[in-house]
């Protein structure tokens, strides 16, 4: 059964780029009979490639649906093929070719994702810049002075040698109140997640609050060790003490540097109204230092952990700084949860000792504090840049946030993110809007791209700033 919808004022069919068009709508959920009922009408050849489709809000009202419903109609099909978006052209039927491979409906896909020509993801450092010819020369120092016992199985915690570095290179730099004791080596923040979620549970916490917008990625770690999550607002001021003291959770995970992904930093006062909290509650407060060494308008703030070492889990890795293939961060912890952590961790360590010892001497020789020093220039260098270009192109939208990190918020003039974002896939262009990081438990609509500048290589900046300047509206 089917129903033929047409133009709900004077019984007309919708006009699609001046032609008539029928389209049958079967019964069921509206977007996927508008997605099938398009995609029918491009197989069919009714809609001739280069036609031009309607605005979403002009197709919405001739059917009688949502604006919304519309824009995911349109861009399920242009992740599939049938369409094409591009800026100021509007969506038309893709061009086909004898040769051109048929397009699948997105369900269907078997084939590895497409690698964008650009890249412009958060969350991504210059990978090419990685200092391949100091870690070599730190491998070659750290295996050739490493006792024979270094190759064993080893403690679960961690090589001392690392822990040791990096309890003094994290009270030089970030101000953690820390002892080596008390650092636990983790295979990255995700691993880190996992050890804390099962020692919460097993402590009788089963739900954790999380900021409003984050990585998802993150949240499904806790909810896979049975730790369900709980949005608290983020506003100017970072996350909201207020909404945390309403839910009654016993944790609490932050990113107070440079929170991920609206940028901002937490103000003093909440950061200590957030210690406050754990004081008096007994809860335990997870800093994630997300972009914490990259401050460029002054000097970095220091770690939260830093007011309250008894009630503040500190976490860092080398994700941003290095490159997050090496699999390498740690934890800083209260001395009340060094045993269970470890107890989860298991008995033998899941890091290289290698990676630990090459890492140790990184830090040890200074290499590591020149390293970041230098990518702390080229990032604040291209955020500038990107600044001053989205200023030219896209004078009406807005970027927030302070001056850190790998990554910008700019806020859409058009309040359309999801438009902006399917015309960067036809620029061949990687980039996420700010829905991407929404928790799936609030409601709030906020039109914003997440923007993040380290991906690109040195050589494939300009492209890439280029390819944003040309999608935005």
């Amino acid at each position: 059964m089917s129903d033929s919808w047409s133009n709900s004022g004077d019984g007309t069919p919708p006009s699609i780029g001046g032609v008539d068009l029928h389209l049958d709508l079967h019964t069921g959920r509206v977007r996927e009979a508008l997605v099938d009922a398009l995609r029918d009408a491009v197989r069919s050849s009714r809609l001739a490639p280069g036609t031009s489709l309607p605005p979403t809000r002009s197709l919405a009202a001739d059917l009688g649906m949502a604006r919304n419903t519309v824009v995911q109609a349109y861009s399920e099909l242009v992740a599939e093929g049938w369409l094409i978006s591009r800026q100021g052209a509007g969506t038309v039927v893709a061009q086909r070719t004898p040769d051109s491979p048929r397009p699948v409906p997105a369900g269907a896909r078997t084939s590895a994702p497409h690698r964008h020509l650009h890249d412009l993801r958060p969350g991504r450092p210059d990978v090419s810049a990685f200092p391949r010819t100091e870690w070599i020369r730190a491998v070659r120092r750290a295996v050739s002075s490493a006792p024979d016992s270094a190759f064993g199985y080893g403690d679960c915690l961690g090589r001392p040698e690392l822990r040791a570095a990096v309890s003094n290179y994290l009270a030089r730099t970030r101000g953690v109140d820390v002892t080596p004791e008390r650092v636990i080596v983790c295979s990255g923040a995700s691993h880190g997640f996992a050890l804390l979620a099962q020692a919460l549970r097993e402590q009788g916490v089963s739900e954790l609050a999380v900021e409003s917008y984050g990585l998802g990625i993150h949240r499904k770690v806790f909810l896979d060790n049975g730790v369900r999550t709980r949005p608290i607002g983020v506003d100017d001021l970072g996350a909201r003490i207020a909404d945390l003291d309403a839910l009654g959770s016993r944790a609490v995970l932050l990113t107070p540097s440079h929170q991920f992904p609206t940028g901002v930093a937490l103000d003093p006062e909440r950061r200590n109204a957030f210690v406050d909290w754990a004081r008096r509650t007994g809860g335990i407060v997870i800093e994630d230092d997300y972009d914490g060494e990259f401050r460029y308008d002054r000097r970095p703030i220091g770690a939260l952990q830093g007011l309250d070492p008894d009630h503040v889990v500190y976490v860092g890795t080398t994700s941003k700084s290095l490159a997050p293939g090496l699999r390498l961060g740690w934890m800083v912890l209260p001395e009340r949860l060094v045993p269970a952590v470890a107890d989860f961790k298991g008995a033998h360590e899941v890091v290289g000792v290698v990676d630990q010892l090459a890492m140790a001497d990184l830090i040890e020789t200074g290499a590591y504090d020149r390293h970041v020093r230098a990518m702390r220039l080229r990032y604040r260098r291209r955020r500038d840049q990107l600044v001053a270009a989205v200023a030219d192109a896209a004078p009406d939208s807005r970027i927030t946030g302070m001056n850190a990190g790998l990554h910008v918020l700019l806020e859409l003039a058009s309040g359309n993110e999801s438009a902006v974002v399917e015309g960067s896939a036809w620029q061949d262009l990687a980039v996420y809007g700010l829905a991407q990081f929404r928790h799936p438990d609030i409601t709030e609509q906020r039109d914003a791209l997440v923007i993040g500048y380290g991906t690109p290589s040195a050589s494939g900046w300009p492209g890439a700033l280029e390819a944003l300047c040309r999608v935005l509206p």
